[in-house]
């Protein structure tokens, strides 16, 4: 195997924020990499956790699985004076032949820890519950699902006991989702339950497979990792569509924003890291459960490893022709996914801490030698100001930055509109910033 002995140089350009957060390096060195690695080898201890599987047994099957992540979170939330609400989450689903192949209930396992000043703000972060074998049906047979997907619901009950011990303005879910091998059922659901409860959504950080570094490609690699986001809302407006045309924004909506925010904290606080953004909903042909957030117009993304090895996911445990395959337990590496842990927690932390993001962002500058923005003000008194964006059309990530204070409005002098992208972030007394917002619509 090639092994990548990765170092990182990465050049800091104004478009990092602009103070750091000390505890935002303690949430980083709090994550554990014993805790991660004892519930991976719980959650694989229930020999299966297939959506279809046994409810009933308190060692095996799905239904032993969600009962020990809804207890793990009630230890948590006990720890913290109970600052977690922990329930179950379900619907009933009927078959469809395809892969429902028997009605179910599809239980989600939720821990929220309310804002203290926005409780109806939400950052969210996933892991899936079940897990399959080659056939997606089979739903008795030996299914560990150790890196797909112990790994990542491990990492959510583990960074819902780190950032337990802090307080937030807005609120945070840590989530078992359920029924994602079947057809991303667990995320349909509380993704409509979200638009039922009018929850306001900041982001969702989906967590499928974080724990493995040795890729089918056979590059091993413990530093790097993909941030999927899709580039506009799928849900949006023929009329935005239109508009886009004439005005830009095709890499700008919602979830690629809250992908750049990722990687710009990860930069920061965690150089030695490097975050791959990926141009895309998912892999290529497939699915995760962020996408039923996404359907709706909720920002939301896919944290995963770089280099996956597909030997080792949904898989019969076998060696055939000399190769071993499962996804076994051998296969995870508890120090990446503490890693990917952290970078999880620190984005939380940071989402869950910052202002309410600029209303109503609009741009003008048409055939003028200055660009215009301007935006409604929010009524935040922990709002010091707003912060302007600009980059080059074609540049992946926010380059340039201004702060511009307390206003709702700003001419941005010498800058031609027709060769920049723009956006605009709110600035809290704190120091932490929102994510970036891009223009919604244009002014003379």
């Amino acid at each position: 195997m090639k092994l990548i002995n990765f170092i990182p140089i990465f050049v800091f350009t104004s478009f990092c924020f602009s103070q750091t957060n000390q505890d935002l390096y303690t949430i980083i060195n709090t994550v554990s990499e014993q805790r991660i690695q004892k519930d991976i080898e719980k959650l694989v201890s229930f020999g299966t956790r297939h959506t279809l599987s046994d409810t009933l047994s308190k060692f095996s099957g799905i239904g032993a699985a969600r009962t020990w992540i809804k207890s793990s979170f009630e230890k948590i939330s006990k720890e913290c004076n109970n600052c977690l609400k922990v329930s179950y989450q379900k619907n009933y689903f009927e078959k469809n032949n395809r892969r429902l192949i028997k009605d179910v209930w599809i239980n989600n396992v939720l821990a929220i820890q309310r804002g203290k000043k926005y409780p109806n703000r939400y950052v969210i972060m996933s892991g899936d519950i079940d897990s399959r074998v080659s056939n997606a049906n089979n739903y008795t047979s030996l299914s560990p699902g150790a890196n797909d997907n112990a790994s990542g619901m491990a990492g959510v009950i583990e960074a819902a006991r780190v950032l337990s011990q802090y307080e937030f303005e807005n609120s945070i879910i840590y989530v078992g989702l359920s029924g994602e091998e079947q057809g991303l059922y667990g995320g349909i659901s509380l993704a409509n339950y979200a638009i039922e409860n009018n929850w306001e959504i900041i982001g969702v950080l989906n967590n499928d497979m974080i724990g493995n570094i040795e890729g089918v490609d056979g590059v091993i690699d413990n530093y790097s990792f993909r941030i999927f986001s899709e580039p506009t809302p799928a849900n949006e407006s023929e009329k935005s569509r239109n508009r886009r045309r004439f005005y830009g924004g095709e890499v700008d909506g919602n979830s690629r924003q809250l992908a750049r925010y990722i990687h710009t904290q990860v930069l920061k606080y965690m150089p030695e890291m490097n975050p791959i953004m990926i141009y895309r909903l998912d892999r290529f042909g497939r699915g995760g459960h962020h996408r039923p957030f996404n359907d709706l117009g909720f920002a939301g993304v896919r944290i995963m490893e770089a280099h996956e090895n597909y030997n080792r996911q949904h898989q019969d445990i076998r060696i055939e022709n000399g190769i071993e395959y499962g996804d076994v337990i051998s296969g995870v590496n508890f120090n990446y996914a503490k890693k990917l842990t952290a970078v999880n927690a620190i984005n939380l932390a940071s989402l869950a801490w910052s202002p309410i993001q600029p209303k109503n962002v609009k741009i003008g500058g048409i055939v003028q030698p200055s660009t215009k923005l301007k935006w409604d003000i929010s009524n935040d008194s922990n709002i010091v100001g707003y912060k302007i964006y600009w980059r080059d059309t074609t540049a992946p990530y926010w380059e340039n930055s201004r702060f511009v204070g307390l206003v709702d409005n700003f001419i941005l002098d010498g800058i031609v509109i027709d060769n920049y992208l723009f956006g605009v972030s709110s600035v809290s007394k704190n120091g932490h910033e929102s994510v970036i917002i891009f223009p919604s619509n244009v002014f003379n």
